[in-house]
């Protein structure tokens, strides 16, 4: 056995099944050896992509999605992908080709450092120095990259290894690191804290982050916060721990989110923000969230809390294991006119629209897609206006919701959402994206077809950077500056040319017939909405 075989039955010992990637030289044992084992593999158009399609895989099985690339470019590539994944705590094990070991550090031909180069987005790397070690270090990786906050580890391989032999393969049955052992369980003494003051409140309020759906905890949270009529807002990457017409549930907070979920959050007097940092996109002003209130911040990493904003109550640990200590806890809490008020909120703060009916108005557009879509779907969202009128419009039933919100990565959505559809081939996945974003990715509407992908892609069209054209509209006056996409393609003749179906829509007058024929039509399909260019996500 050499290194390239070890490292395929290390992936076959954790139950991995598909690996997306892109060959060269440095990573050809690698594949080599992959050939014999029962590991698919998905070869993706550009390596920022593998790492997205992996982490649409991780985000369906809650499992690490696996990514390997070659030296050089095929590394460097990929580090946004990773960054993206690192951003939003995805598990993903990425593995790098390297230059011969001898030959490290003398700038050879397609020679990068990229665990330096990584060093700031990932959880952990490492450079094999040695075959032997191969079993130790994926077993350290993959238990590195899904406990505590989860997020991508990298495994930069060097070509010789690869091919060393190993004198004896034996995968670890556990792991015991000295300096990682995340706390998981809750304190509790913190967590009785946390009760006495949920018995106080008159006007309590829960934010509900991306942890509590990377630690698989959305039903307990719902049977708690349905238990004691606590009323839930979500960040961004929390869209989806509550059904969007949830009674308890008042939408997406932040500079983006709704008006009536800030001001719920602000006139809190005990805000439980449960696996989610208190960035600037979900709290602008972090001294409003302290200000008049208890704040309990529970989180897994303890590096987030009082990071941003300091809490009255501290507490460690993963989101779900707190949430169920909650659930066993024997105690009452009334607050019927605080949740009568948020109603009232809930009519008369929300978004009033004047859609220009000459185009698809995307709000109306994105509500009606998401009443037809299946129960359990899974919509993936890109990054720009589509992505806020898609938080906002996007109605979540049983699905699931996917989008970028730590680095905000255009082109994202595509490949997530092939690494979904991979993940679960039953269920229904559609990718909404603007035409900048499609342009990002549009080369993996090969990899759709070759590895027959049936994704479903609407692209917002409005010819330009919309969130950008939007910023330079209030900031700049309408004073445009590189965000103008004419030059784009025909996107009937794109999907022609990679063999998918093609729905124009023009206005509102058809939608409801085109949405059904874009979700009833069998394998991929490319819908274009062409919307207002002037239209504002406010």
């Amino acid at each position: 056995m050499i290194g390239a075989d070890a490292m395929i039955q290390c992936l076959e010992a954790e139950g991995v099944e598909v690996v997306f990637g892109y060959p060269g030289v440095a990573i050809c044992p690698f594949y080599n050896s992959i050939l014999n084992s029962g590991i698919r593999t998905i070869l993706i158009r550009t390596e920022q992509n593998a790492a997205h399609a992996a982490s649409g895989m991780a985000r369906m099985t809650g499992r690490p999605g696996v990514c390997a690339v070659t030296s050089g470019p095929g590394a460097t590539n990929v580090i946004t992908g990773i960054a993206t994944a690192f951003a939003d705590s995805i598990p993903l094990v990425c593995i790098t080709g390297q230059v011969i070991s001898e030959l490290l550090g003398s700038d050879v031909f397609q020679e990068a450092d990229i665990t330096g180069a990584v060093e700031s987005f990932v959880k952990y790397s490492y450079l094999v120095k040695n075959v032997e070690d191969i079993p130790r270090i994926f077993k350290e990786a993959f238990h590195i990259a899904n406990t505590g906050r989860k997020g991508p580890v990298l495994i930069d391989v060097p070509i010789d290894i690869q091919n060393a032999a190993l004198s004896k393969f034996v995968y670890p049955e556990e792991v015991n690191l000295r300096t990682y052992k995340p706390t998981v369980k809750g304190h509790a003494v913190q967590i009785r804290k946390v009760i006495r003051e949920l018995e106080k409140a008159k006007r309590p309020i829960i934010c509900a982050g991306g942890g509590v759906l990377l630690s698989n905890a959305e039903q307990d949270l719902r049977k708690f916060v349905e238990k004691h009529r606590i009323p839930v807002v979500s960040t961004m990457m929390g869209i989806g721990v509550m059904p969007s017409r949830h009674p308890l549930y008042y939408g997406m907070v932040g500079n983006n989110g709704r008006a009536y979920a800030n001001r719920a959050m602000n006139e809190s007097d005990l805000l439980i923000m449960v696996g989610a940092r208190v960035a600037d996109r979900a709290v602008s002003q972090p001294g409003l969230i302290t200000r008049d209130k208890v704040l309990v911040h529970i989180d897994v990493d303890p590096a987030e809390i009082g990071k941003n904003a300091g809490p009255t109550i501290p507490l460690v640990g993963d989101a779900g294991n707190i949430i169920r200590d909650f659930i066993e806890e024997d105690f009452e809490c009334e607050h019927e006119d605080w949740l009568r008020l948020l109603d009232e909120y809930r009519v008369s703060m929300g978004i009033k629209r004047n859609p220009n009916p000459a185009y698809v108005d995307p709000a109306a557009f994105i509500t009606e897609l998401s009443e037809k879509m299946e129960d359990d779907s899974i919509y993936v969202a890109d990054v720009g206006q589509n992505q806020i009128w898609s938080c906002t419009y996007h109605i979540v039933k049983n699905g699931k919701f996917f989008t970028t919100g730590g680095m905000g990565t255009m082109g994202y959505s595509i490949p997530a959402a092939m690494g979904a559809k991979l993940a679960a081939p039953d269920r229904q996945v559609v990718a909404v994206c603007g035409d900048g974003s499609f342009q990002m990715s549009m080369m993996e509407l090969a990899t759709m077809r070759q590895h027959n992908i049936p994704v479903k892609i609407i692209v917002l069209k409005n010819n330009y950077l919309g969130m950008v054209r939007e910023y330079q509209h209030y900031t700049y006056k309408d004073h445009y500056s590189v965000v103008d996409l004419s030059g784009s393609p025909d996107l009937e003749m794109i999907a022609a040319a990679y063999g998918m179906g093609f729905y124009r829509l023009e206005n509102m007058e058809r939608a409801s017939e085109a949405i059904d024929t874009f979700l009833s039509s069998a394998g991929s399909m490319l819908m274009e909405c062409v919307i207002d260019p002037m239209d504002l996500v406010k």
